[in-house]
């Protein structure tokens, strides 16, 4: 194994040891290659900056195959539905930025909070337009992964890095994330319909280091937003890079969760 993983450099020893990982977990061998990701192959050792890597979900590891505003319109259209996607778009971030009167927005399934911000995003409220919405966001086709998410997710869990989703979502998540092939990656699926806490509350920042068996200091979140994902993960001491500004792909986050010394 050495010999051949001599001849890989840089991302080309990554995306190697990516592929062999993923093809393994396939065949349902075991799969751990701690000495072959920690070595390069050009005499430069790598180390891992964090134990643990949590990311957020909506916006961050899952991305909408199509925007929200096309989509509502599109299946609106048979329901008399008038409302163009860019009026759409603007009703969505009305809705979905207001206050929620409730402890959650996401109790159970999440229908109440998302019954209300539909209709005020379309002006529809029409219940079978509704449930056809929702039905649409419970599947794993409406939802991409960002480029190299898979490969980099299995790079660092088999270099002992631990795994976690921490997202304030409904009970629909751990289904999307078992239709996008990707549920078996993680050791932890903290959903706040399920703790009880939604991000920036510490509550579910704990919940994700006590099932992981971490320390804060040890662990770093990746997320979209700067108050729930940054902030929130702060008070509890954990480091988050954001979605888009300190990290804008999967190899940016492994280039810098293993750091060649």
């Amino acid at each position: 194994m050495e010999a051949r993983l001599a001849k890989f450099t840089g991302s080309n020893l990554l995306l190697f040891a990516a592929r062999r990982s993923i093809a393994l977990r396939r065949s349902g061998r075991r799969v751990r290659f701690p000495a072959a990701l920690l070595h390069s192959g050009t005499g430069r050792d790598a180390r891992r900056a964090y134990d643990a890597l949590l990311l957020d979900a909506g916006g961050t590891l899952l991305q909408l195959a199509k925007p929200v505003e096309e989509t509502y319109a599109s299946i609106g259209a048979k329901y008399g539905l008038t409302a163009t996607p860019a009026d759409i778009k603007r009703g969505f971030k009305r809705a979905f930025s207001a206050p929620w009167p409730e402890k959650l927005r996401y109790q159970g399934d999440g229908r109440p909070f998302w019954r209300l911000v539909v209709s005020e995003a379309t002006g529809c409220a029409d219940h079978d337009y509704f449930e056809e919405v929702y039905q649409y966001y419970a599947d794993g086709n409406a939802w991409r992964l960002p480029a190299g998410a898979h490969e980099t997710m299995s790079i660092l869990k088999d270099a002992g890095v631990k795994l976690a989703v921490v997202s304030n979502f409904d009970i629909r998540l751990r289904k999307l994330l078992k239709d996008l092939n990707i549920v078996d990656l993680f050791d932890a699926v903290i959903v706040s319909s399920e703790v009880g806490y939604e991000k920036p509350d510490p509550g579910i920042f704990k919940a994700a280091l006590d099932q992981l068996r971490v320390e804060p200091n040890r662990t770093v979140h990746i997320g979209d937003d700067e108050k729930a994902d940054k902030h929130g993960a702060a008070v509890v001491g954990i480091d988050c890079w954001l979605w888009g500004r300190d990290v804008e792909t999967f190899s940016d986050i492994l280039n810098r969760m293993l750091i060649h010394i």
